[in-house]
């Protein structure tokens, strides 16, 4: 499959999980794949398995100097950027009232700035060239609420609304903007809320699990692959009009 051959992808947090998954579907149709990344072991062995050429660029997406030079480096081995994933991100759990100053940051910072930073390093590359992509791994906490998240929900839905303003402004520059918004998926992170649920309250794993599961009519985790693949989509000829979009995969959660 050569659908993305002669494009360069970027993906943020790409040696796991969902960006794991990104890279390696983008990578079978074609595209040259930029993994960035905070570790680079783990950004090479990730690289390693993919099927096409790859390399690793590394950064933490919340430090706005480095993220740049990250994306010089990357454009001179690939190229300039047409395809931005920026799938980076972390959540914390807290009420309201205990969620303080810091925790808020940390949520803004990794999840809306560290996209705002990777889209200002190559949204000037692909005006120019009056062509690009750029994705948003958000989630569906940027379409609905949760409970004792609060300054991730709000950091999704500030996410969302980027998109929104972003594809306005490029609509007509040849680049498209748009969300991809999972629901909880089959990853580490996760594996990692099942660990703290059982910890905190005591249930087992499988009760632990099925609590994440039942806002999904379908009744499971959606699998990393499944989030991938409308990440092609969306890089894809055939979505060149679809723009401003939150796309919610994540078997009928939201509307």
């Amino acid at each position: 499959m050569t659908a993305l051959a002669g494009e360069h992808a970027l993906v943020t947090g790409a040696n796991r999980g969902i960006g794991a998954a990104i890279a390696s579907t983008l990578s079978a149709a074609g595209a040259e794949v930029t993994l960035l990344v905070r570790d680079r072991a783990a950004g090479e062995a990730a690289a390693a398995r993919l099927p096409g050429r790859a390399q690793v660029v590394v950064a933490s997406v919340t430090d706005a100097h480095a993220v740049h030079h990250a994306v010089e480096h990357a454009v001179r081995g690939f190229g300039p950027v047409t395809l931005c994933i920026n799938n980076a991100g972390a959540a914390e759990s807290a009420s309201f009232t205990r969620s303080d100053a810091d925790l808020w940051h940390r949520m803004l910072d990794v999840n809306l700035m560290g996209a705002v930073h990777v889209t200002q390093a190559v949204l000037p590359g692909m005006l120019h060239a009056q062509h690009g992509r750029v994705i948003m791994i958000a989630s569906t906490a940027g379409l609905t609420g949760y409970p004792y998240v609060s300054a991730y929900v709000a950091a999704k839905h500030a996410v969302v609304g980027l998109v929104r303003a972003l594809a306005r402004e490029t609509a007509t520059r040849g680049v498209t903007v748009n969300a991809v918004c999972p629901g909880f998926t089959d990853t580490d992170l996760v594996a990692e809320s099942v660990s703290r649920i059982v910890a905190t309250t005591g249930r087992t794993p499988d009760d632990a699990r099925a609590a994440l599961t039942a806002s999904n009519p379908q009744g499971r985790l959606v699998r990393p692959e499944e989030v991938a693949d409308a990440v092609l989509w969306l890089c894809g000829r055939g979505a060149s009009a679809v723009t401003g979009q939150a796309i919610a995969v994540a078997g009928g959660e939201v509307d």
